[in-house]
């Protein structure tokens, strides 16, 4: 999950995230991964930070709130899985540039049985089989293959990232595989399904993200180092700080997702 509300589908066409996808690698060959913090841009990303925070505060948790209070944890729980195994045709492909074959048969089974047994995906049939959940991401895909992290970039809307990760991003949008299967109303219930399940995230984890947005001294700095830490931890570059000392990070789960 990210830190901030994720918007949904603003790339539909190839065009875009080709420019993107020109732009942004050519920053990540230039500046290698390394373990510190390369944020060349930072009087951009605090701005950028500014406006992600401004859109927290007045729309994105008071509606997590409603959403959380009003519905039934049931009901949000059937709508997550109905985002969760849309998102399915997106990690498999994912898995098969990465070559993780088994994992993308896995996922391929995942997405079968909870389409059919889990009713269309309100039902998460597939861990209860044995088939937990597997995520996966074009960033991921471009570390595998090599590319840098480049530098630190915070994203209107989707909050911390990397000249890495927004690529992926942008790409895992423009290709989605179901992005031309659905169109007119059931577009809209997909889109649905996917700002809601941001919202029950925003919610299930409202008092990790207030602590850095609100209660941090500085909640750019914590937001940017917690992320970067984090994301080189899932991608097997380095561990958190304190690991060796059994030191619990309260944040994994919150950038885990």
């Amino acid at each position: 999950m990210k830190l901030y509300f994720t918007l949904p589908n603003p790339l539909r066409g190839t065009g875009a995230a080709a420019l993107l996808l020109s732009g942004l690698l050519a920053g990540c060959a230039a500046t290698p991964s390394d373990q510190g913090i390369h944020d060349p841009l930072e009087p951009l990303n605090r701005a950028t930070h500014g406006l992600n925070k401004g859109l927290d505060t007045v729309a994105v948790r008071p509606a997590s709130k409603v959403y959380g209070t009003v519905v039934p944890d049931p009901l949000r729980r059937g709508v997550n899985n109905v985002a969760d195994t849309l998102e399915l045709p997106g990690v498999i492909a994912n898995d098969i540039l990465q070559l993780k074959l088994e994992q993308a048969v896995t996922n391929t089974l995942r997405l079968g049985l909870n389409l059919t047994f889990g009713l269309g995906g309100l039902n998460d049939f597939a861990t209860a089989a044995g088939m937990p959940k597997t995520d996966n991401d074009f960033g991921t895909t471009l570390a595998v293959w090599g590319v840098g992290e480049g530098p630190y970039v915070e994203l209107p809307g989707f909050g911390p990232s990397t000249a890495r990760d927004a690529v992926g991003t942008a790409v895992d949008i423009a290709f989605n595989p179901l992005g031309n299967v659905f169109t007119g109303n059931d577009a809209a219930a997909v889109t649905a399904a996917a700002v809601l399940s941001k919202l029950d995230d925003r919610f299930r984890y409202s008092g990790t993200i207030d602590s850095i947005l609100y209660e941090s001294a500085d909640s750019y700095a914590q937001a940017r180092l917690l992320y970067l830490q984090n994301r080189r931890f899932e991608l097997g570059k380095e561990a958190p700080a304190g690991e060796d000392d059994g030191f619990i990070d309260p944040y994994e789960d919150l950038y885990g997702q």
